[in-house]
């Protein structure tokens, strides 16, 4: 059986932009070379594409700062529909898509449709999926309509009369303040004080025009993962144990605040399998296809909320999703495989 081609994209003009080279760099080291050859194509800070020699990627990489990065082109309906700019005779065509660019512009439906419009198979959400994903208010309300506790909350629109008053009767102290459409914590922040909403939410705003304001939850981060299109998978649940107030970006990726333990200690069979049950009923909501990782708060065995979901979580040391999959017996590498044959069979 001959080979496929299985492309990464990396990079983006996402805050995130370094998480998905270290995401990128971990996938490709772990992609079964019998299966498939690699490619890297790596999206630079000001959106640019470029194809990046295999050899040469690092997770490091500065994206189209070598002359060996040649700038790529994109052209829907031709095959091949990724050329060279600098010869549009010679072009790229993997036969599967890893796009594992975090954030806006990358997990939020709009690189998916891209990828769709080319014709490319893709792992992960399709579009439509993916941008209810990335929209932790619409991932909230939908499933709400299915059953699933979620955090209370209030939604804020930039540029809006904003009653911070009716929000804190309703939600009482402190609160958190989300950006809607950000990943890593980006931009979420801990109000303690009435006083200080406004700033928060004005810093916030910085990030996205849509902004959740949530009754802060004293409880557990745990987590599961899900695999699959129609018949899923799920794994066990994982614990973010925190050495801070909450999970911020730094804690995730700049510091030894937060650790991953797997299987979450302490938790009953039931609250497993209710957490289990609410992650599954959240993915057919959301419409979700491929993967997603599920956060919950944990507070009692009769109280667990949903927080949010990851539509492309990360791939690098630290996280959680391959980490779950691999404690269930599933290696870095098969999971991997499976992604692009569920990608395959999706497209």
């Amino acid at each position: 059986m001959s080979k496929q081609t299985i492309a990464i994209i990396a990079g983006g003009k996402s805050p995130e932009h370094e998480v998905s080279l270290i995401s990128a760099f971990n996938i490709a080291e772990a992609v079964d070379k019998s299966k498939f050859n690699t490619l890297i194509i790596g999206v630079s800070k000001v959106g640019i594409w470029y194809e990046i020699p295999i050899e040469e990627y690092s997770s490091t990489c500065k994206i189209g700062s070598e002359e060996s990065h040649k700038e790529l082109v994109l052209q829907p309906f031709s095959k091949p529909a990724i050329l060279h700019k600098d010869n549009l005779n010679q072009g790229i065509s993997p036969d599967v898509i890893f796009p594992i660019i975090h954030g806006i512009n990358g997990e939020d439906g709009s690189l998916q449709g891209i990828l769709t419009h080319l014709g490319l198979p893709y792992v992960g959400p399709n579009t439509l999926g993916s941008a209810i994903g990335m929209d932790k208010d619409i991932t909230k309300k939908l499933a709400t309509l299915a059953g699933v506790k979620v955090v209370p909350s209030a939604t804020a629109y930039k540029g809006d009369d904003i009653p911070y008053d009716r929000i804190i009767d309703e939600l009482g102290l402190p609160l958190f303040i989300k950006p809607v459409n950000m990943g890593s914590a980006l931009g979420v922040e801990k109000v303690e004080l009435a006083d200080n909403l406004k700033s928060a939410l004005n810093r916030a705003f910085q990030f996205d025009r849509k902004v959740l304001i949530e009754k802060a939850i004293v409880g557990r981060e745990v987590e599961t993962a899900i695999l699959g299109n129609r018949v899923l998978k799920i794994t066990g649940v994982g614990e973010i144990v925190i050495d801070d107030d909450f999970y911020t970006y730094e804690n995730k990726y700049e510091n030894d605040k937060a650790k991953v333990v797997i299987p979450a200690q302490n938790l009953s069979d039931k609250s497993v399998k209710l957490i289990q049950e609410m992650a599954l009923k959240t993915y057919r909501a959301a419409e979700l296809s491929g993967m997603s990782r599920v956060d919950f708060f944990y507070v009692s065995d009769d109280e667990i909320y949903l927080n949010e979901v990851n539509t492309l979580p990360g791939f690098t040391n630290i996280s959680m999703y391959p980490k779950l999959w691999v404690e269930k017996g599933f290696s870095f590498t098969d999971l991997i495989t499976e992604l692009a044959r569920l990608a395959i069979e999706e497209a």
